[in-house]
């Protein structure tokens, strides 16, 4: 089912009676059974709860001269003493956590997912942790069940999420340097939000609805980081944007589908937005906070 618009997507989904993570699903199947491919989407969440624990064990300042402190080992512990029986009430500072962890890991060169870049790697891990923390079929899944729902979870997540991803790649861009932030955790954000809306029982038209809610309210968003390096203000951007997707999930979800802007006009207008965005706003380190930000 070869696409490269939310509208072929939506076609094919309607063909195949399914959703997103349906389409990529049996388009994986052309190339891998259906054990490589869970096994392998399963990898993957393995490899981002590993850089997430690594980042908890560091402490001490990120490297590159900008001095900035790892605030996930400290949060971390401050999480576990006062949210021991993870109250729902917390989801959003485990969010946080999550988020901040993956993106000091990729900031002190630790092993990390690119999803869909580098300095965008922490949202979808971020996400994916609500997905099998906070959601009603992990919260009602009896004990000896609750591993193999949330399995199941990922691998529908990542799925739809992955979907998204080839639409950014498409007809727009992933790339900072060519589209500014917009194309790096924009893209991210959408890519969760759809992974979210999946995963909570939203329809095609819904999931598609998150995914647009997500991106655009990243339009515009310039890539200026201090001194070049992926730290500010890249790893709480990453934490924003999480919270970001979570909420355009549950907006498309207390809607039935029908919006009035889609998911290909969107991303064709971030793509423009990127062509007219200054040079100098696109990770060159030459404009915005990277020259307003005193680095010593």
């Amino acid at each position: 089912y070869p696409f490269r618009t939310a509208a072929e997507l939506l076609a094919h989904c309607a063909v195949v009676g399914g959703n997103f993570s349906d389409v990529m699903y049996a388009n994986e199947l052309a190339g891998r059974t259906g054990a490589q491919v869970r096994e392998g989407l399963l990898h993957i969440r393995d490899v981002m709860e590993e850089c997430k624990n690594s980042a908890l064990a560091r402490e001490g300042l990120l490297p590159g001269g900008l001095k900035v402190r790892r605030r996930a080992p400290a949060w971390h512990a401050r999480l576990r003493a006062e949210d021991p029986d993870r109250d729902p009430a917390f989801w959003q500072e485990w969010v946080n956590l999550v988020a901040l962890a993956v993106n000091e890991e990729n900031a002190s060169g630790g092993r990390v997912v690119t999803a869909p870049t580098n300095g965008a790697a922490g949202i979808i891990p971020a996400v994916m942790f609500y997905a099998t923390h906070y959601t009603e079929q992990v919260r009602s899944a009896a004990p000896e069940a609750l591993a193999e729902v949330v399995d199941a979870i990922v691998v529908k997540f990542l799925l739809a999420a992955g979907a998204v991803g080839v639409l950014f790649k498409e007809q727009a861009s992933i790339s900072g340097a060519e589209v500014g932030c917009q194309g790096e955790v924009g893209s991210a954000s959408s890519m969760a939000a759809a992974g979210l809306a999946e995963v909570m029982g939203g329809t095609p038209e819904q999931v598609e609805n998150a995914a647009e809610i997500a991106m655009e309210h990243n339009l515009g968003l310039t890539c200026d980081p201090v001194g070049g390096l992926v730290q500010i203000p890249c790893i709480e951007r990453n934490a924003i944007a999480a919270a970001k997707a979570i909420n355009a999930a549950k907006m498309a979800l207390w809607g039935d589908g029908d919006h009035r802007v889609s998911l290909d006009e969107v991303i064709i207008t971030m793509a423009e937005t990127g062509r007219d965005m200054s040079t100098k706003y696109k990770e060159t380190a030459l404009g915005g906070l990277a020259v307003n930000v005193v680095e010593c």
